[in-house]
């Protein structure tokens, strides 16, 4: 990153609440729209500080990175933490901005009623596996009882006689909430919603690239993945079919996709809300354009 950009690694983050997964019936937080927001004053000087969501915090490193150049005398700082991280700390205000790649969830509204919710971006969740293993298509159903450990062997789907290892995202990763939300939870036969729970024996990870890492260097491995992560080093699986990938969600036909947000303690200080301005604007966009998911 240029001079001025600082990435820090919130491993010295915790937090004490555990993330209850999302359910369908959740609302989204209302997201801020683009009309709402003005272009970003001349002469601009200062520091921000955010905090929050992993997925994220690449793209806002890319963004800040930008926004800089434009304003030198702005600082902007950012740390990971994960998504709860994210919402806690713009809710406490001991940041300018939070990020969280799910959907706000109504306790969390609860307790910060003042948060504002600034949709950036949308990001596809994939099915990776191990580059050695070939199996071209999973359904839904089929994803949901490998990762809950209901099927152990890749021969029970299609793939080659081979046990599988899964790998997922930690509790309170918002790409885990999603995928769990999208994913795991379905109705029974009585109609009921049923969250099934990510098996005990997957090898749990801190971030999307230590969920890729782990893929690409371990035999029989599957896990899930941001689309903003994905590189030749892993193999994307289908879903009914369809490839993961913008395209396909864009025009409907992959569903597991989720918004990336950006969260202040409620209206933005003048520096949060030109950074703010210019994510959502033509220039910002075109940036999120080269891995994730515009909003226009």
């Amino acid at each position: 990153m240029r001079r001025k950009l600082i990435a820090l690694i919130a491993a010295s983050f915790t937090f004490s609440a555990m993330l209850s997964a999302c359910t369908a019936n959740t609302p989204a937080a209302p997201a801020a729209e683009a009309s709402q927001l003005e272009a970003p004053a001349a002469g601009l000087a200062g520091q921000i500080q955010i905090a929050g969501s992993t997925t994220v915090q690449p793209l806002a490193e890319e963004l800040a990175e930008s926004f800089m150049d434009m304003y030198p005398d702005v600082v902007i700082e950012i740390q990971g933490g994960g998504s709860s991280v994210g919402v806690t700390s713009a809710g406490d205000s001991t940041v300018d901005i939070g990020n969280a790649s799910r959907e706000i969830k109504d306790s969390e509204m609860e307790s910060y009623p003042e948060l504002m919710i600034y949709t950036i971006a949308y990001d596809g969740i994939a099915v990776i596996v191990n580059s050695e293993v070939e199996i071209p298509s999973l359904t839904v159903e089929q994803v949901r009882d490998i990762f809950s450990g209901v099927v152990t062997n890749f021969s029970e789907v299609g793939g080659p006689d081979a046990e599988i290892t899964v790998v997922s995202r930690e509790e309170g990763s918002g790409t885990r909430a999603a995928f769990s939300e999208l994913v795991m939870l379905h109705k029974d036969a009585a109609g009921e919603k049923i969250e099934e729970p990510i098996s005990e024996n997957a090898i749990l990870q801190q971030s999307n690239g230590q969920v890729r890492t782990t893929v690409a260097t371990t035999p029989n491995t599957i896990g899930f993945l941001s689309f903003g992560f994905l590189d030749r080093s892993v193999k994307t699986v289908a879903i009914d079919g369809v490839e993961p990938t913008v395209e396909n969600v864009k025009n409907g036909s992959y569903s597991i996709f989720r918004p990336l947000n950006m969260m202040t303690n409620g209206e933005p200080g003048e520096l949060a809300k030109a950074f703010l301005d210019y994510i959502i604007g033509d220039a910002g966009q075109e940036i999120v354009g080269q891995d994730y998911i515009t909003i226009k």
